[in-house]
């Protein structure tokens, strides 16, 4: 026979009762897996319908996260998760603008403050990069995305065009 001592509980157990013990242990770890399986939908179904920046609720689906709007422009970024990654680079083809955001040997930043202008110099979009990748829908138009990392500022001139796919990358060589 062994003894075991678990919370200043004995429990004695002979050796005949181990495969029992085996099987009540599968058992017990199956419908806690099963239960988690089940929260864990639950709690997304149930964060569907708010504001949610996480791409695990969205309403969007297919891990895109979620469509801000500003004014008359509308936007979303991310892409820290492989299913964020994936979404955003999928739907690039459905949005007039893209942009990436890099740091040394090509490590995808987040935290990077965007402002775009129109030609007029007046601001359009003013917001912050939740990760490497931002999608805008922009009128055609000439703009100047101005994308601030820490303390530098870079800036690019992009054309969105009528059937617009402009694109612009960001690099900055400090992390």
């Amino acid at each position: 026979m062994t003894k075991t001592t678990k919370a200043a509980t004995t429990y004695t157990v002979s050796k005949h009762s181990h495969s029992g013990l085996k099987k009540v242990s599968i058992a017990v770890l199956a419908a806690a897996m099963t239960f988690g399986v089940a929260g864990g939908a639950f709690a997304q179904a149930s964060s569907a319908d708010t504001s949610d920046m996480s791409s695990a609720g969205n309403t969007n689906g297919g891990g895109l996260p979620q469509v801000q709007t500003q004014g008359n422009v509308s936007y979303t970024s991310g892409g820290v998760g492989l299913d964020e990654s994936h979404a955003l680079i999928r739907e690039q083809a459905h949005w007039p603008l893209s942009l990436r955001f890099t740091g040394p040997t090509a490590d995808y930043l987040s935290d990077v403050h965007v402002r775009i202008t129109d030609e007029k110099n007046a601001d359009v979009l003013k917001t912050d990069a939740m990760g490497p990748y931002m999608l805008v829908k922009l009128p055609p138009g000439r703009y100047t995305v101005y994308a601030k990392y820490k303390d530098s500022e870079k800036k690019q001139a992009v054309t969105v065009a009528g059937n617009g796919k402009a694109k612009a990358a960001f690099h900055w060589s400090t992390q």
